[in-house]
């Protein structure tokens, strides 16, 4: 009887557990059985890897294969697992030398010829290899198409193949058989692009406020009528938001690898996700048997954009509630479940009315006040509380429409932000949004004049305790643009009026 041990990665959330393949040879009918909670995917590879043997020029071993993914329990997915089940069959079989293997983890579909294909989170998988056994000799043998992405985790020793002979070469028993190389990705350019604030015409107000949650990470709902302007503002938002730090690229990289959607191009670039007032609570928030990230976590460090937000589904919407007050977001099954990162920026926006018109100077709004309530209550009240910044965005007079675009470039308001987030995180070591209730007390505390006029306006507005922190948080940031060591009178008085209620319209 032959024994052979291999280690690979299997994905659970944006954890990639380690999982051991054990490959045993025994003598019996020839087959091969594939155990430890595999789905189709991975029953299936025994098809795959048995072509993709032959194929290559090794012989399958006429006995009895058992192929053991421990632990049990844990959930088994994809074809991750060709390879080093192909590995394990050779190293058992004697055909490739053994002793090496556990130097390696492997990860790779096999096409039936033999050729490797690439994987879902394969930034995932490095990640935790590195994290798990750093200081230790480990590294990584994955398909050549994941090359780029495995290396953005500094340090991390990725060995990349093209097909299945070049990596049983590397473990061949002749001396002068290539052995793979070392992968060193080339420097990746960060110069994300995005559309500039310069051609938005008019709407001094909206771009003062989407100025101010940029630098304070608010969330934002622009209410306006139609082609006022609501989805261009959204569309250049992220050129305003300050430049990814290395952390939060890895790790929103790592999200889109979950994803399977990583692109090179878009490194260090802020994700603008968009999804259609149709998606389902599950594409939003994640979910499946075996749990995927949703839009709010593909727009992790980045903007999530609800265009026509009563619109969708009120369920769908309710679901935000927890990530955007904590940031993550945990999908429960049966069996297991999983966390994704969902630290995202809500930018939102909608008509006042069925219509669209209520407000506009033409009078065209013919809805009644019933139908103008029933259409602003599909967003909940405690939804609409979690909204720091609630604007009006007037419909833009006649008379600008054919001028041209005079606004600031998105360089120049970008440099602010800059500035006023740097502050925060001199000061606290998160953006203002993120403030705790005891920080709130200690670092957004406004003068007299300040206080007396919150105060006012709580009561005057009725406004929740929560809504009343959230005034709060926005007015420090309005300070920190102005470079203003306290929160002043000033700053609270344009912070109110970032928070009109849809209620009151």
């Amino acid at each position: 009887m032959s024994l052979a041990v291999l280690r690979s990665r299997a994905l659970a959330g944006m954890q990639a557990p380690a999982v051991s393949v054990e490959v045993h040879l025994a003598n019996g009918l020839p087959g091969m059985t594939i155990v430890g909670l595999p789905d189709a995917e991975v029953r299936e590879a025994k098809d795959r890897v048995r072509a993709a043997l032959q194929n290559s020029g090794f012989d399958v071993p006429a006995r009895r294969i058992t192929v053991n993914l421990a632990p049990a329990e844990l959930p088994k997915e994809s074809g991750r697992f060709d390879l080093p089940i192909a590995l394990g069959i050779l190293a058992a079989s004697r055909q490739i030398r053994g002793e090496q293997l556990d130097r390696f983890e492997f990860a790779g579909e096999l096409s039936l010829s033999g050729e490797l294909r690439p994987v879902r989170g394969a930034l995932a998988m490095t990640f935790a290899m590195h994290r798990q056994r750093e200081g230790n000799a480990g590294a990584f043998i994955l398909p050549q198409a994941n090359a780029d992405e495995a290396a953005l985790v500094e340090d991390a020793a990725i060995y990349p193949a093209r097909t299945l002979l070049e990596v049983c070469a590397h473990f061949s028993h002749l001396p002068e058989a290539p052995r793979l190389a070392r992968y060193r990705r080339a420097h990746l350019a960060a110069n994300p692009a995005y559309p500039d604030f310069a051609e938005v015409k008019g709407q001094p107000q909206a771009k003062r406020a989407l100025e101010v949650a940029a630098a304070g990470c608010h969330s934002v709902l622009l209410v306006g009528p139609p082609g006022a302007g609501k989805s261009m503002l959204a569309a250049r938002f992220p050129g305003l938001l300050p430049r990814m730090s290395d952390g939060e690229a890895l790790e929103s990289a790592a999200v889109q690898s979950l994803a399977g959607s990583f692109s090179h191009e878009r490194w260090r670039q802020r994700p603008f996700r968009s999804p259609h007032h149709t998606t389902s609570g599950v594409a939003l928030v994640g979910g499946g048997n075996l749990p995927r990230p949703g839009e709010v976590s593909l727009a992790h460090h980045g903007v999530l954009f609800l265009d026509e937000l009563p619109e969708f589904d009120r369920r769908v919407l309710e679901v935000l509630r927890e990530p955007l007050e904590s940031g993550h977001i945990t999908i429960s099954r049966a069996a297991h479940q999983a966390d994704f990162p969902a630290r995202f920026q809500l930018i939102a926006a909608m008509n006042p009315c069925p219509c669209g018109w209520l407000g506009h100077p033409s009078g065209k709004c013919r809805c009644s006040q019933e139908a103008v309530q029933r259409y602003q209550d599909r967003i909940s009240g405690p939804l609409l509380d979690r909204i720091d910044i609630q604007l009006q965005v007037a419909a833009l007079p006649p008379d600008s429409m054919g001028a041209q675009a005079d606004g600031e470039p998105s360089s120049e308001i970008a440099r602010r932000v800059e500035r006023a987030h740097a502050r925060q995180l001199a000061r606290q070591d998160s953006s203002n949004s993120q403030l705790r209730p005891g920080q709130i007390d200690s670092l957004c505390q406004p003068d007299a004049a300040g206080r007396q006029l919150l105060h006012t306006a709580a009561r005057h507005l009725h406004w929740s305790a929560r809504a009343y922190h959230r005034v709060l948080k926005v007015a420090r940031t309005i300070a920190d643009l102005a470079g203003a060591e306290h929160v002043e009178a000033p700053h609270v008085a344009e912070a109110i009026q970032y928070r009109r209620a849809l209620r009151e319209h």
